[in-house]
């Protein structure tokens, strides 16, 4: 959710048309809750090191066959860290998930990894969302062609939600009368946060989205009144919200815990050593065989 004007930055604006609004509609909803986890990763740890340390949670968690799915995020502004961002329908499908985790074999498989990927890190901290639809934009909940998030945190200040609601359907009104694109989930953070944060998450599928979100501001601030429309809703951010944080991210498949459907429909991403594997298993046409060759003196093996 980023607001494009000279003043504020937050919600996501692109003018493709408004028949694209409605399929964003029919799209599945976003889930309910999240659990992020934020990892600050160690100079020279990131890339394949901690995507093999990673790797022992991904595979624990296919062998568990745990509820919350989860997409890795790396940084690509800010302190190098590492997102993981998991889906539940609810809290109950998160205790359930826990239990899994805390019996048998899998207990232990756990804290051996946690020790691990501890070596690689130099702290982690958590929060839980719960996601708000009168506050979120046609949302994406398949993000199976997603390679890319924003994620922008609002401070609202306190005794000023109702500003802040306010304000997100001044934006939304004339993102609509603009036939806009834009898409975003919002979440309020009720665990591992100050008071009244908000978070909007917004999955692309490339970054010229972007390129495209700022070519079309004209449109979207006539749309909203032009300056005068804009300079009031600059207003009533400056009312509602103390403060206003956003980053991007590339998605990491190889630390994800992708969903079955994700998978499905873009396995070169999400599962490129499962296809790989499965074309080499296939039957191939056999070779023609060489033409005889003079004998030669045997070499030693090169690797």
């Amino acid at each position: 959710m980023r607001i494009l004007c000279p003043v504020l930055f937050g919600m996501s604006v692109v003018v493709l048309g408004g028949s694209l609004a409605g399929a964003q509609d029919a799209m599945p909803s976003p889930p309910k809750v999240i659990q992020i986890t934020r990892e600050w990763i160690k100079p020279g740890k990131m890339g394949m090191v901690h995507d093999r340390s990673e790797a022992a949670f991904v595979s624990l968690n296919n062998r568990a066959k745990l509820q919350g799915h989860y997409v890795a995020l790396n940084s690509m502004s800010g302190k190098s860290r590492a997102l993981y961002i998991t889906r539940f329908p609810s809290l109950q499908a998160w205790e359930a998930d826990n239990k899994v985790l805390a019996t048998g074999a899998f207990a232990t498989d756990f804290d051996r990894a946690a020790s691990g990927d501890g070596e690689l890190l130099d702290g982690m901290d958590q929060a839980v969302g719960f996601y708000n639809p009168d506050l979120s934009f046609h949302p994406h909940g398949d993000i199976s062609h997603a390679r890319y998030y924003e994620i922008t945190s609002f401070r609202v200040r306190p005794g000023h939600r109702k500003d802040f609601a306010d304000l997100t359907k001044m934006y939304k009104e004339a993102l609509d009368k603009a036939g806009s694109s834009a898409h975003w989930a919002a979440y309020e953070v009720n665990y591992g946060a100050d008071c009244c944060t908000y978070l909007s998450i917004t999955a692309r599928n490339s970054l010229s989205e972007i390129d495209d979100e700022n070519a079309a501001f004209n449109k979207v601030m006539e749309a909203a009144g032009g300056e005068d429309g804009m300079a009031k809703i600059d207003q009533a951010f400056g009312q509602a919200i103390e403060s206003s944080h956003s980053e991007l991210f590339s998605i990491n498949p190889k630390q994800s815990y992708p969903e079955d459907s994700w998978a499905k429909a873009d396995p070169d991403f999400w599962k490129p050593r499962m296809k790989a594997a499965s074309e080499a298993s296939a039957p191939k046409p056999a070779a023609p065989k060489p033409a005889a060759q003079p004998a030669a003196a045997s070499k030693p093996g090169t690797r």
